[in-house]
Parts: C-alpha cells; sequence; structure tokens
C-alpha cells in the first residue's frame, strides 16, 4: 500500500498538518502539493489523504480541480480521508465534507470521517497540540483499514 498526502496550503498550515499525517502513515508516505500531485501514481489499494484549507467556505480551487480530475479518473478501490484547516467559529465552511463527498463520487472506499484541524486567526499558525492530533488521526486511519471498519 502507497499512501499519499495530497495537500494545498496558504500559509504553511495545512501542509504541517499534511506532514504530520504522511509521518505515522508508514514508511514510503508523503506529503505531496497538489502541483506535484500524479493522479495516475495511485492504485488499488492505496491510501488517498486529501487536505486544504477553507478557502471561500470550500476548498482551494487547485484542489476543487484536482478533486474534478480524479472523479473522471475514478478511484475504485483507493482508500481514502479528508481533512481541512480551519479557524475555530461558530460559522464556517466545511473544506474536509465536500473533499469526502468528491472522493466518494470518485469511486473511493471512506476510511474515516472528515476531519478539521484548527488554527489561530486567518493566517495560523496551527492551535496547540493539532499535528499530535493529526498524527492520531493518521494512525486510526490506518486501523480503519486494517480491520475493515471504513
Amino acid at each position: 500500500m502507497k499512501a499519499v498526502v495530497l495537500y494545498d496550503t496558504a500559509h504553511g498550515n495545512t501542509k504541517s498538518i499534511a506532514e504530520s499525517i504522511a509521518s505515522k502513515l508508514g514508511r514510503g508516505a508523503a506529503a505531496v502539493p497538489v502541483g506535484r500531485f500524479d493522479a495516475g501514481a495511485l492504485h488499488p489499494g492505496d491510501l488517498l489523504v486529501v487536505g486544504s484549507p477553507i478557502n471561500g467556505w470550500k476548498p482551494t480551487p487547485s484542489i476543487a480541480e484536482t478533486l474534478a480530475d480524479l472523479g473522471r479518473r475514478g478511484l475504485t478501490g483507493v482508500n481514502a480521508a479528508a481533512f481541512d484547516t480551519r479557524v475555530k467559529l461558530f460559522i464556517h465552511g466545511d473544506a474536509a465534507r465536500k473533499i469526502t463527498t468528491a472522493l466518494t463520487e470518485a469511486g473511493a472506499s471512506i476510511v474515516g470521517g472528515p476531519m478539521a484541524f484548527y488554527v489561530k486567526g486567518s493566517e495560523g499558525p496551527l492551535v496547540d497540540g493539532e499535528t499530535e492530533r493529526a498524527a492520531a488521526w493518521a494512525t486510526e486511519l490506518l486501523a480503519s483499514m486494517a480491520n475493515g471498519t471504513a
């Protein structure tokens, strides 16, 4: 199984979360910025985790475009999960849920619910403990795959 954590970032916060997730997904796992992502390298059984900062209540345009391409290609047999980075407010967007919907529509098997990680203010930094929480979530994703509880 290959694991790819695909991300877009505005101020480095989403990149930090992606790197933390990738560090727990095993040897060969990589955090890959959206501009360097090769959708053709994904195969059934691989894990794709997609992350984006909330941008206008949704994922960034680059992530949205990549998700549209994945939808055309199909993700049958690929395991997937989604996260976003956001400011903790009463009302905010939900990029992770939108990404999860796009992954599902592309045929991926979702192995964990959408996850939010929080930043202080619109530019960050991350709230204390978020990279550790991201690492723990990655471990939960692997356990879900191993137990077939996706």
